[in-house]
């Protein structure tokens, strides 16, 4: 996979295609010219959708089928991978436009097995976008108005791991049960009783087991895991066997966080899910957590590509980036302020509070 675009001639007039989000068409931008995506067939399909062995991966003894060779650097300024194809050697990142040069040699990568399509197109999701920055407290005006009427937003499919895994964890720990006594307290010379709540901590072990599906982990190290995380949740059941005509007319990334490293992200995903199954399992009102031991079993994985809209804009010389959802529309980014309205805002809450001080000093109040 790769930082490039991919170029599918029009069988009509030479133009270049591109892929109609929400649809299963390739469409001309110049002539109108329609070509259908054919459907996969379903031993195709049941192939491309299943699940590589995760140990025999980390072992790289996947099947040659599974692999291909990309002439692939990293970008020094963002990290993203960028690919590049035929006779070329310098290209420019997709990402923050950085010239970049080949080095020599190839890599060895996973192919991506399957991809969810864009199901908004660039206007929907650039409207999506300006409202959100429109619902944001403080947001400056100028901001909003020039994310709505700026620059196009780039579709860019993101590489993606899920993981799959048997787990069973034995834990122990403690539970805590409440428990109330009644004691006399003196205030201001007056007694009176009230109720205190205590705990009584008991010790508690056992097993939980859960069967773990898709952990989603993204394979990118170009964009800011907290506003990708934060587009969740995907609809995975909208998975399609990958084919090269859905990135037509829009950008691919690389995968540049390794399958090991992907496979600990989802380790720790699926710790907190068992923390909570543990909790559960002792009861009680409150619950330690003392150890918790856990083998895994049936360690499966699958490269998927997932559609994102992004934007990147400068604002009185700072810059902001966003990301939308290119399947449900969520919208994700850095959070902008407007030192106006943060001022304004305080500047009304000191009058609204020296009126209500006014009022309440004259018994308007009551």
């Amino acid at each position: 996979m790769d930082g490039t675009e991919r170029h599918f001639p029009c069988e009509s007039c030479g133009a270049d295609l591109r892929f109609a989000p929400g649809q299963t068409q390739l469409r001309c931008d110049h002539c109108g010219h329609v070509q259908t995506i054919p459907e996969a067939a379903p031993e195709g399909r049941t192939r491309a959708l299943g699940e590589h062995d995760l140990t025999a991966a980390l072992r790289d003894a996947l099947p040659p089928g599974a692999m291909e060779d990309v002439r692939t650097t990293p970008c020094p300024s963002c990290g993203a991978l960028v690919e590049f194809r035929g006779a070329e050697h310098a290209t420019e990142c997709p990402f923050c436009a950085t010239p970049v040069v080949i080095g020599t040699g190839t890599n060895r990568q996973i192919k991506p097995q399957a991809l969810i399509p864009f199901q908004l197109d660039e206007r929907t999701a650039r409207a999506a976008m300006g409202k959100w920055l429109g619902s944001l407290w403080f947001a400056p005006n100028g901001l909003v108005e020039y994310a709505r009427k700026g620059r196009a937003l780039n579709g860019l499919y993101v590489p993606y791991w899920t993981f799959d895994a048997e787990t069973r964890s034995a834990y122990t720990g403690q539970r805590g049960e409440y428990y109330y006594e009644t004691r006399t307290v003196t205030v201001d010379g007056k007694s009176r009783q009230e109720r205190v709540q205590k705990t009584r901590w008991y010790h508690a072990s056992g097993r939980v087991r859960r069967f773990f599906d898709d952990v989603l982990v993204l394979a990118s190290s170009s964009l800011p895991r907290r506003y990708t995380d934060a587009l969740a949740p995907w609809d995975l059941g909208r998975l399609e066997p990958y084919r090269e005509d859905y990135l037509a007319g829009f950008t691919a990334e690389g995968y540049t966080v390794g399958l090991e490293e992907g496979w600990a992200r989802a380790r720790e995903v699926m710790a907190q899910v068992i923390a909570q199954d543990v909790r559960r399992d002792i009861g009680g009102d409150e619950q330690r957590i003392t150890s918790v031991n856990t083998d895994y079993s049936a360690e499966t994985f699958k490269h998927v590509l997932l559609p994102i809209w992004m934007a990147a804009y400068k604002y009185n010389g700072k810059s902001y980036r966003f990301v939308v959802n290119g399947q449900t529309g969520k919208v994700q980014g850095e959070r902008p302020y407007s030192a106006w309205k943060i001022a304004f805002a305080i500047l009304l809450a000191l009058i609204v509070a020296g009126a209500f001080a006014w009022a309440n000093q004259k018994g308007y109040l009551g």
